[in-house]
Parts: structure tokens; C-alpha cells; sequence
């Protein structure tokens, strides 16, 4: 599991607009990397449409936002679409990613089990060193909280 000071995983990734990417693709950029449990829910909806609302603010700060959960791409671009969201989402259908950050959880909903993302978000600076991590989020307030810790590591 990825904690703080560790370098980012080299996982190849699937955009939302269906590139082949990996975080140390991102190297020289500060990412904030959120994951959410499910696109279209409210409070994953709240979730990425404040980071939507701020997203001036991360630019000013030279800061690439990433979202992450298991839907399918074609979710995303939905998603996306009917958001108005300006920054890429990856599909991470088999929590690859989420495992790897250790933010896939085992939930419980009818007495069913099932993996989910822990909303949960990780500030990685331009080496691709992971800075500050943010677990169980709660939405309200938080994008704030994300850019004081980019102000504090830039």
C-alpha cells in the first residue's frame, strides 16, 4: 500500500477519453488524484463538481486534478459530459489503483458484498512523490483543505 513519501505506482492507466496514461507521466505537474466510489451518485456528483467549481484555483497553482473510480469509460464520458467536467477520469473497473493506494474497501449494502472506493485524495508533487493523503473525505470543505496542502508543498 502507497503512504506519504512514496513514489507514485507506474500502474498504465485508462483515460475517459480512452488515452493510455501512468502517473509518472505526470512528473514536473503537482496531481490531485481523488477517488470516488461511483459516478452519477450525490455525493461523488458534489464531490467532482466542486473540484469542477475551484478548478481556476488548481490552475493558477499549476495543479492537474485526476479523478479515479471503477466505472467504465463510457460512464465517465457521460459523467463528464453532463457535468461539464474540465479535468481526465480513469477507469479503474478492477481497482487496481485503489488497491494500490489502499482506498478499495470492502462495503456491505442487502447483506451483499462489494468492493468500493473510499473517497479518498492524494497530493503528489512535480517528482511524483506523494505529499499529503486525505482519507475518508468528507465533501464538504475538502477542496479547500486540497489546496492549502498544494500551497504548502509548491
Amino acid at each position: 500500500m502507497i503512504k506519504v513519501g512514496d513514489s507514485v505506482p507506474k500502474l498504465p492507466l485508462i483515460t475517459s477519453e480512452g488515452e493510455r496514461i501512468s502517473l509518472p507521466d505526470f512528473k514536473g505537474e503537482i496531481v490531485v488524484l481523488y477517488f470516488y466510489p461511483k459516478d452519477n451518485t450525490p455525493g461523488c456528483t458534489a464531490q467532482a463538481c466542486s473540484f469542477r467549481d475551484n478548478h481556476e484555483k488548481f490552475n493558477q497553482l499549476n495543479a492537474t486534478i485526476i479523478g479515479v473510480s471503477p466505472d467504465s469509460k463510457e460512464s465517465h464520458e457521460s459523467f463528464k459530459e453532463q457535468h461539464d467536467l474540465p479535468y481526465t477520469l480513469i477507469v479503474d473497473e478492477k481497482h487496481q489503483l485503489a488497491e494500490e493506494f489502499g482506498v478499495c474497501k470492502v462495503k456491505v449494502k442487502a447483506g451483499h458484498e462489494y468492493y468500493s472506493n473510499q473517497r479518498s485524495t492524494f497530493v503528489i508533487d512535480r517528482s511524483g512523490i506523494i505529499k499529503k493523503a486525505f482519507l475518508d473525505v468528507q465533501v464538504d470543505g475538502h477542496v479547500d483543505e486540497v489546496l492549502q496542502a498544494i500551497k504548502e508543498i509548491d
